[in-house]
């Protein structure tokens, strides 16, 4: 990949922000990197690439500028660690790579950026030349769950025993013999108005009593 390719991405990531941060140049790099660590070309077009990010924000916009992966391609999607990190799956061979940065980054802006005291501005010019081995940490992980079923069938719809609603993509499980949606089945990040708070007392772990995702869950 050419410096002026990658100059063309940051440029990409910058646009949607009015400015370029350090977290945008790491999500560029990681990106680039995870891209060619799998042998495949950037930016993607097709969806052979998965991109798992662990957090979001500018270094989510630095990820898409780099590798053409997308939410709404089902490209890209994001387990919140709050870390800078993101894992690349190749889904038709399933091979895995973790990258993150290397974690005494910030202790080489100095060298990369001589000259420049204010740490911000360090970080944005240095992770930009910093080479890879220095800037990066790349490691081949497995998944726990499956490529396809992170991928699955896109075209299928069921319905929550439940709560009525509609699920997609495969998303919905088995409870007890029921077919349900994830939040009426394990707990959802939202709750009915009606119902108790769960917040900071930890939740039921009655499936048949709990009310989760808005709605009440009977499966009697």
């Amino acid at each position: 990949m050419s410096r002026a390719s990658r100059a063309q991405m940051l440029e990409m990531s910058a646009a949607r922000h009015d400015h370029l941060c350090p977290r945008q140049v790491l999500g560029v790099r990681i990106g680039l990197t995870g891209v060619t660590a799998l042998g495949l070309d950037t930016p993607r077009r097709d969806k052979r690439l998965l991109v798992i990010l662990e957090t979001d924000g500018c270094f989510a916009d630095g990820i898409e500028a780099a590798t053409g992966c997308t939410v709404g391609h089902r490209t890209l999607r994001i387990e919140d660690y709050g870390k800078i990190a993101a894992t690349f799956v190749d889904t038709e061979t399933a091979l895995a790579i973790r990258v993150h940065p290397q974690l005494n980054v910030r202790d080489k802006t100095a060298e990369y950026a001589r000259g420049e005291a204010r740490r911000y501005f360090a970080q944005l010019l240095s992770y930009q030349c910093m080479p890879d081995a220095d800037l990066l940490a790349v490691q081949p992980v497995r998944l726990q769950v499956p490529v396809q079923q992170l991928v699955s069938r896109a075209g299928v719809r069921e319905t929550c025993g439940n709560c009525g609603e509609e699920i997609i993509n495969e998303r919905g499980v088995v409870l007890g013999g029921h077919l349900l949606c994830r939040s009426c089945a394990f707990g959802g990040y939202y709750g009915s108005l009606d119902a108790p708070s769960t917040l900071g007392s930890g939740s039921s772990t009655d499936p048949g009593t709990r009310a989760t995702g808005g709605h009440s869950l009977n499966l009697a």
